[in-house]
């Protein structure tokens, strides 16, 4: 299907060098002739409301010399496009006709632009005041710097870190995803003990500035993969070829969460049990992935059994579902994987915890990051 690209303001694209220059006060010599441009990208699909209160806020505090704000229409059959056209002239709106999930949704949308570096915002994220020259800052010091995540805190409680990012992402030996301040459904206060820039496992789509080029030539997001730990698998892919995912705590967003699947949707449980387990297929080096996967297969019907003596029994069955799909896809995706072990460079990454996070948690009561004794590199 066609897709409609509607015309922007002038912005200025070579002008993000002005904003670097007011935030130091001793230039280098990239940062001097440093002439990038930047895309902030929201995909959208019915979020009328969501928009009305937050792109505002977002276009306001991105009006910047050298930024664009991107909207990227998922067919919405709302009036949310008319809306941005009507209210929000400046922003440029790409129209892909119909609704390709968030993964498909977003490699479509940078496959249209043409700037150096996007900015991946969820549509229900609010981001602080100069939140972009931390991130930009980090992304053009460094040419081995794949992706660049902010601190992400919750929208309707500020003084805490939201579920999902927090500050930086992280993977124990068995796949399973935690951050730093969230380790399953405990979140910390932030209370700066997370304010130093750090090399993490992966960062959040929920507010995500990767270089657009990399990120098309590496594959993008797993279409398959519909929404949900998309942003993991890319990140675990782009760091087996050699690059690095960092933290810049300085820039912080606020993320309402819940946006596309509520938190409570057995539709979000089946994605999250049956994406884990392709990216772990895909991404994990060696003959252990299939002995990784194993075991998840055993952890996973606890958890299971779990919803099922709790009378969440959709939940269970999405967890079912879930395996068969992805007994049903494996052939296809040990192809892929063995492609994509051909690209590997770096077999080991100091941010994959040794432990097992479901043990620590569960077991031995470490419901805190810095409970886990886990210090991957520093930045």
């Amino acid at each position: 299907m066609a897709c409609k690209v509607a015309g922007r303001a002038d912005n200025g694209r070579t002008g993000i060098l002005a904003m670097v220059t007011q935030e130091v006060e001793i230039l280098s010599p990239i940062q001097t002739f440093w002439l990038m441009t930047l895309d902030v990208v929201i995909l959208n699909w019915n979020g009328r409301k969501l928009l009305e209160i937050l792109l505002p806020r977002v276009a306001e505090r991105s009006a910047v010399k050298g930024v664009t704000l991107v909207l990227a229409d998922n067919g919405s059959d709302d009036d949310s496009v008319e809306w941005v056209k009507t209210n929000m002239p400046d922003v440029k709106i790409i129209e892909l006709g119909q609704n390709y999930g968030f993964a498909d949704g977003y490699n479509r949308a940078l496959a249209l632009l043409e700037s150096d570096y996007c900015l991946l915002l969820n549509s229900d994220v609010e981001p602080a005041e100069n939140w972009l020259p931390p991130l930009i800052r980090v992304m053009d010091g460094n040419s081995e710097v794949a992706a660049v995540t902010p601190k992400i805190k919750d929208y309707n409680n500020r003084q805490h870190f939201e579920y999902a990012g927090a500050a930086g992402g992280y993977i124990d030996k068995l796949g399973y995803t935690f951050c730093r301040g969230r380790i399953f459904d405990n979140v910390e206060e932030d209370r700066g003990q997370y304010d130093t820039p750090s090399k993490v496992f992966w960062g959040s789509g929920a507010a995500l500035l990767v270089r657009r080029k990399l990120f098309l030539d590496s594959g993008g997001f797993d279409s398959h993969f519909i929404a949900h730990m998309e942003e993991v698998d890319w990140c675990w892919r782009i760091k087996n070829r050699g690059y690095e995912i960092l933290y810049e705590p300085s820039s912080e967003v606020y993320h309402m969460g819940g946006g596309s699947l509520n938190y409570g949707n057995p539709r979000k449980t089946y994605l999250n049990f049956r994406n884990n387990l392709f990216l772990i297929l895909k991404n994990q080096y060696g003959t252990k992935a299939w002995l990784i996967i194993a075991a998840r297969f055993v952890l996973d019907f606890v958890a299971l059994l779990n919803f099922f003596f709790k009378g969440e029994g959709l939940h269970a069955a999405a967890i079912s579902k879930a395996h068969r799909n992805f007994l049903k896809d494996a052939g296809r995706y040990k192809a892929i994987r063995k492609q994509l072990m051909r690209s590997v460079k770096a077999r080991q990454h100091p941010e994959q915890y040794r432990g097992s996070v479901v043990l620590d948690y569960f077991l031995k009561g470490k419901k805190e990051f810095k409970m886990l004794r886990f210090k991957p590199d520093p930045k």
